[in-house]
């Protein structure tokens, strides 16, 4: 089912908490609303599921528009956050809660909690309680209990967040699988941009009410338009300065390394102040010959992560620049030891700072 917002305002007394919120989510799409604590994802996610009327603007389910239409009769399924099970009922009395309400027969009911329970790999389990289940058993129970329904929507508000990170990277691929088989629409809000790029076909970053990116994980993660999205999404080296000149497209920045030259959107003027955004795989070290940019500096801290070390350099200027390499494929430098970073203006982004 595909679901769409247009113009939706929500406020609460005076604040208005979503500015407009427009987008068009497909059929059989993983769509995920991304950003920070208080930007609106959750209050839009509650929009779409019927909790809250907007304001101004509307909901379209499949063309429909839901608005005044209560949650029950939207055909959604919807995991929270703390899982919100009942703890004195069994694992087959949760996820048969919904089937009971709706008067279904006794047969049905048994039939279809056994295929969701099977679906999230819980068979074996029905006749125990939350309390003896592990943290990413109840989350599965909270997915069963919302599939049983067959909702044409399918919505989750950070269910993750309360696992550790084995269980929730295991988790994110099980939901991942499980909404790919199903070809359910499905709804996801989070603020871990590491999940929201692992889970999804496209990604709505989300600021102060306002949608500021959609766009599939690798659009915003190599063409963030604005600021806000290359920092949020990711790990961005950020250099602030001033324009020195702009031509084509391509921008020579004065910050307080040197100057550096980036990729920008139109022509800047002299003087106008910029922020460089750089990812730390795009610098290079040691080896920086025939770049755009090139700067002296030493190592200040070097992590091994195992698929990587990550460098930090001290730059003149106090600039300091992550930079990851291969392990595999660089002698590891000390901390003091001298060396010279580089990148290309394709590499780098210059955005104004109010972008």
């Amino acid at each position: 089912m595909r679901v769409r917002l247009d113009g939706v305002v929500k406020r609460f007394k005076a604040q208005a908490v979503l500015a407009g919120v427009s987008l068009l989510i497909e059929d059989g799409e993983f769509f995920t609303l991304l950003g920070p604590s208080g930007c609106g994802k959750t209050t839009t996610l509650r929009i779409i599921a019927g909790f809250y009327d907007p304001d101004e603007g509307t909901v379209f389910f499949d063309e429909v528009p839901q608005n005044g239409v209560p949650p029950a009769q939207r055909g959604i399924g919807i995991v929270f956050q703390n899982y919100a099970l009942w703890p004195h009922m069994t694992v087959e009395g949760n996820v048969a809660y919904g089937l009971k309400l709706k008067r279904m027969p006794d047969a049905d009911v048994r039939r279809r909690v056994a295929a969701a329970l099977d679906q999230v790999g819980l068979s074996g389990l029905e006749r125990r309680t939350p309390g003896q289940l592990s943290g990413g058993q109840q989350q599965r129970v909270a997915v069963a209990r919302a599939l049983v329904l067959n909702p044409r929507v399918l919505l989750l508000d950070e269910p993750l967040s309360n696992l550790d990170a084995k269980v929730r990277a295991r988790l994110r691929s099980e939901i991942r699988r499980l909404q790919q088989d199903l070809r359910i629409t499905t709804i996801y809000v989070t603020h871990d941009q590491e999940e929201a790029m692992v889970l999804s076909d496209r990604i709505a970053v989300m600021d102060a009410g306002a949608i500021l990116q959609i766009g599939t994980p690798v659009e915003l993660y190599e063409q963030p338009a604005s600021l806000f999205v290359a920092d949020f999404v990711g790990t961005s080296n950020l250099l602030p300065g001033d324009i020195v000149a702009s031509r084509d497209g391509i921008a020579d920045v004065r910050t307080a390394a040197g100057i550096v030259r980036g990729t920008a959107a139109g022509t800047l003027g002299p003087g106008t102040p910029v922020m460089v955004a750089v990812r730390p795989e795009n610098v290079r070290l040691a080896d920086s010959t025939g770049l755009d940019t090139t700067l002296p500096g030493t190592v200040a801290l070097t992590q091994y992560l195992g698929s990587l070390i990550r460098y930090e350099v001290e730059t003149s200027g106090g600039i300091v620049l992550r930079v990851d390499v291969d392990p595999h494929r660089h002698v590891r430098l000390a901390p003091g030891a001298p060396v010279r970073v580089g990148f290309s203006s394709t590499s780098a982004q210059v955005f104004t700072k109010e972008s």
